[in-house]
């Protein structure tokens, strides 16, 4: 098979495609034919090193942390799938990813895909739709009247969060720079704070859920919308630090573990068309260095860019 590797730490010009022997599923083992993978902020941090001191795995490694695709072959014991279903699943990062043609995984790592969704689609739900649905659902525990303030509500997880929110009947609000503000409003918020021209803190007041996958500066102002005895919930984000400002606030992480339930409901949710998969761009599996380099830019907000595993080369 061809897969995208790096052979050392660096910048995106360390991937290259590179030949590999197939997979071969062992007892409890998928064999994915991959079709798509989406690009993540945590592939950029793993081929740069930034995750070294975390991770027992070094190079050379496949980036790549989840996918979608078809099942060519299955270990034993493994039951429920068969060659050719249509299905979506997730890799950690200590193993090898999922930029390739082919992806070895545990089969509770494996769900089935929608008939509904490409596989282009269901790559940009899978591990946004994920993160999105236990931060909203499982951890905020947003409901019906709730008043919550989404952060990075322009991106893939905040855009997804922000559709579920206003799904669960929730009052929504989502900060983002002023060229997204048109496309969260469109994604249901009601409204949309443009952090480049004001300060949220000032411009909003009386919220019952923060959602905060900044982290820094952003988390310490996020407490000062909060009504009293609000939740600020945080995944993804920068470090900070909890001031003691006597404030009545319950924080909750968001522990974002790919259980196939959370993973089954969000991607169902997509089938259902109760919420929108959120595709930025797609790129070629060849010009993987370059999506890189357009995530370290900062230059990609609404949804996934997500790479057509398919294409291998010009």
């Amino acid at each position: 098979m061809k897969a995208i590797r790096f052979d050392r730490f660096g910048g995106p010009e360390v991937l290259r495609m590179v030949d590999m022997p197939d997979p071969v599923p062992g007892p409890g083992e998928i064999l994915v034919e991959v079709h798509a993978v989406s690009v993540v902020a945590g592939d950029c941090k793993l081929r740069n090193g930034e995750m070294a001191g975390r991770l027992a795995l070094r190079p050379p490694k496949i980036p790549g942390r989840d996918g979608a695709g078809i099942v060519r072959s299955v270990g034993a014991g493994v039951a429920g799938f068969d060659p050719g279903d249509r299905v979506c699943f997730t890799c950690q990062y200590g193993e090898q990813g999922s930029y390739a043609e082919l992806a070895l995984r545990p089969q509770g790592d494996v769900v089935r895909m929608p008939g509904r969704l490409n596989f282009i689609e269901a790559a940009a739900v899978t591990h946004a739709g994920i993160c999105a649905y236990i931060a909203i659902v499982e951890t905020a525990a947003v409901k019906a009247g709730d008043r919550v303030l989404v952060h990075a509500a322009a991106g893939a997880i905040g855009g997804i969060a922000v559709q579920l929110c206003r799904m669960l009947g929730a009052e929504v609000a989502g900060t983002c720079k002023a060229r997204n503000v048109d496309h969260v409003t469109a994604l249901g918020a009601q409204r949309a704070i443009a952090y480049d021209r004001e300060d949220f803190s000032s411009a909003i007041s009386g919220q019952d859920v923060v959602i905060d996958m900044v982290g820094g500066d952003v988390h310490a102002r996020s407490r000062r919308v909060l009504r009293p005895g609000g939740r600020l919930v945080w995944l993804i984000a920068e470090p900070f630090e909890e001031p003691d400002d006597g404030r009545d606030i319950e924080i909750r992480q968001a522990v974002i573990k790919d259980s196939p339930e959370s993973l089954r409901a969000a991607i169902g949710l997509a089938d259902r068309g109760r919420i929108r998969p959120l595709v930025s761009q797609v790129l070629p599996l060849y010009r993987a260095a370059d999506a890189h380099r357009i995530m370290e830019a900062g230059e990609n907000t609404r949804g996934r860019l997500v790479l057509d595993t398919r294409r291998l080369a010009p």
